[in-house]
């Protein structure tokens, strides 16, 4: 009965978010990876190109790369060349990449940064856990390097700079200048309902 209730509410919020990303734009859908791609504690870390997958320890490596989570004493975030102004969500931090809670419409009124984690209360990251949501944007260069907005979820151990710590999972819309919901929906959820079609998602491996 509680599971049932609460399908019907995700099932909800789905249609919710379906219709006003269908009044944004008919075309958008959420550009979906379960990955596992490790985050050396080393000043290089790794880049990823979010659009291709592509990723390596070393720019050259990693062409056209839009994230590059590094360092070997604590969690850093380094930019590419553009956008300018930084890549990473700051949410409502006051300083710092924010870890951004769970539905957090990462989008262009966000405001972006690059360096450190944040510290600040609320926006920290969870330690031994993969309950990590940062936002980000990216010019894709597939699209006429245009901006598009994503998430990306990171599991972390004992420390900010301690292994094992990855990418698990990241997405981003597809459509340039439309705003998406940070950690939600997931594919795995919204084919649970039968609803990936209405979520507008699209899974890449």
């Amino acid at each position: 009965m509680i599971l049932s209730k609460k399908l019907n509410q995700y099932a909800a919020a789905l249609a919710v978010a379906g219709a006003g990303a269908a009044a944004q734009s008919a075309n958008a859908a959420i550009v979906f990876n379960s990955v596992s791609i490790n985050i050396p504690s080393t000043t290089a870390g790794v880049y990823l190109n979010v659009v291709t997958g592509t990723n390596a320890t070393a720019p050259a490596a990693a062409p056209g790369w839009d994230v590059n989570p590094w360092s070997s004493t604590t969690l850093n975030f380094f930019n590419p060349a553009a956008p300018a102004g930084g890549v990473y969500s700051r949410g409502g931090a006051t300083s710092g990449v924010a870890n951004l809670p769970a539905g957090h419409v990462v989008d262009a009124t966000n405001i972006w940064t690059s360096g450190g984690a944040s510290t600040t209360a609320g926006w920290t990251m969870n330690l031994n856990s993969s309950n990590n949501l940062v936002g980000f944007r990216f010019q894709n260069e597939a699209n006429g390097n245009q901006t598009h907005y994503g998430w990306m979820r990171i599991s972390l151990s004992g420390t900010l700079s301690a292994q094992p710590r990855a990418i698990v999972e990241y997405a981003y819309e597809d459509q340039a200048g439309v705003g998406i919901q940070a950690g939600v929906p997931t594919p795995g959820a919204a084919s649970l309902l039968g609803l990936a079609g209405l979520a507008g998602i699209r899974r890449r491996r």
